[in-house]
């Protein structure tokens, strides 16, 4: 089936595409007929930003999420012009043939599985389905000019000089480690900066739980959690812009004092930082990556400044602002 852009109505199973059409869209909600509604993804904080500014999308209508079982009944009855949907997680075979047969071409992108081959396809796609093809390539352009900068100098690392990573998704999620990345996804991000992520060594799949004594006998040098709001229950890492630096710090400190976690040679060398996992798995990554290379390799990109690069995210490409701070270390600042 041939699409036609641009199109003014499609249907999306993420919430984090959402931003990624506010990167390239004053007005991300008009070219959607239904969403996903996983506000989680997006925080809570940055939904009530949405409808503050959207008011649309308080009555979008809502379609499952690729967390959830694809339901091509409900992306039938919003009447996309096309389906967008997540690579790896979104509809089988046959339900894509069902979708087509009705007449609604479907799309598949990825911003998460291999996020430095396709995500800055996936917004060109994106960009040329809604007719805002000029705007993705712009934001493309400033991502891939930061992208180098990191890829030339992590070039000349020696081996032996990439140090190990742990990095904890969701910390704190209950009182035992340990959740890793593996190959691919956040693994990605690590090896791009030039660390060694150590749930690689032992994962095949994008994401697991690796053994408390694995993780306490490879020492890691560079402790790094993950969080949100969704963690507030569960007393792990909160952070984002409902929470100040200090409180976020306070919760990392907790994580790093877990049983286990509190051994490793990170914790004691004062390497231990906490990032928003609201900011990876969508475009403004560029934000993480620049903070996880001042992490992992401090003396070589002392000049990043990751806060700058969301400041001009922020005027130069959002519909919707990142308000707050997004991560923090041990150390005060």
């Amino acid at each position: 089936i041939n699409v036609t852009p641009p199109l003014s109505k499609i249907s999306i199973d993420d919430g984090r595409y959402l931003i990624a059409l506010g990167l390239i869209s004053p007005d991300p909600v008009a070219v959607l007929a239904s969403w996903s509604g996983d506000v989680n993804r997006i925080s809570p904080e940055l939904y009530a930003e949405y409808v503050a500014k959207f008011p649309a999308l308080a009555t979008l209508a809502k379609t499952p999420s690729s967390a959830a079982a694809f339901d091509v009944e409900a992306v039938l009855a919003a009447e996309p012009q096309a389906a967008v949907v997540s690579l790896g997680s979104g509809p089988s075979d046959a339900q894509v043939s069902q979708l087509q047969a009705a007449g609604v071409p479907v799309v598949f992108i990825d911003f998460f599985s291999h996020p430095f081959e396709n995500q800055a396809r996936s917004l060109s796609l994106l960009g040329r389905l809604i007719g805002r093809e000029e705007q993705a390539e712009a934001y493309n352009a400033f991502r891939a000019e930061r992208l180098k900068v990191i890829a030339d100098r992590v070039a000349t690392i020696p081996e032996d000089q990439r140090p190990t990573v742990f990095l904890e998704p969701h910390a704190g999620t209950g009182p035992d480690c340990c959740n890793s990345p593996g190959k691919g996804n956040v693994g990605d991000y690590i090896t791009f900066v030039g660390g060694r992520n150590i749930g690689a060594e032992v994962l095949d799949s994008t994401f697991g739980k690796l053994n408390l004594e694995f993780v306490i006998d490879r020492d890691p040098a560079v402790y790094i959690a993950t969080g949100g709001p969704h963690l507030e229950k569960t007393g792990g890492l909160i952070i984002g812009p409902k929470y100040t630096v200090e409180q976020s710090r306070e919760a990392l400190s907790r994580v790093a004092a877990r049983r286990g976690v509190s051994a490793l040679s990170a914790v004691r060398n004062g390497r231990v930082y906490g990032l928003s996992h609201q900011l990876i798995n969508s475009p403004i990554d560029i934000v993480a990556t620049q903070a996880l290379a001042r992490w992992i390799h401090p003396e070589l990109f002392a000049d990043l400044d990751p806060r700058a690069t969301l400041d001009e995210i922020n005027s130069r490409f959002l519909a919707v602002p990142y308000q707050g701070d997004y991560w923090v270390d041990l150390k005060p600042a």
